[in-house]
């Protein structure tokens, strides 16, 4: 037992007769590895992505919410009213007639 793990801290597991296996795992453990760490970095990078499509949905969401809200003062009749004194109209002081077509028969 003792002599294995010598073996193992000397690296002669590497420069012996039979390391062709040995070297060959080493590299199927390294390509594991760096498959590993790429597919980490991929993971990160769609973190990230997410996070700032989330802030630009909620900047997007926002100015929305704002553009409608100016909307609705800008299309009170109070605000209509006084956009059009301005420009010398007022309000009918007749109110407004429904016309009825009826169909020929």
């Amino acid at each position: 037992m003792k002599k294995k793990i010598y073996n193992i801290l000397k690296g002669t597991f590497l420069v012996s007769d039979d390391s062709f296996r040995n070297w060959r795992f080493i590299l199927f453990i390294s390509g594991l590895a760096l498959v590993m760490i790429a597919s980490s970095h991929s993971a990160d990078k769609k973190v990230y992505e997410i996070a700032r499509l989330k802030n630009e949905v909620k900047e997007m969401r926002s100015a929305f919410v704002d553009g409608r809200s100016k909307l609705m003062r800008l299309k009170m009749e109070s605000h209509v009213i006084k956009a059009m004194k301005g420009k010398g109209l007022s309000i009918s002081e007749d109110p407004p007639k429904k016309i009825k077509v009826k169909a020929k028969k």
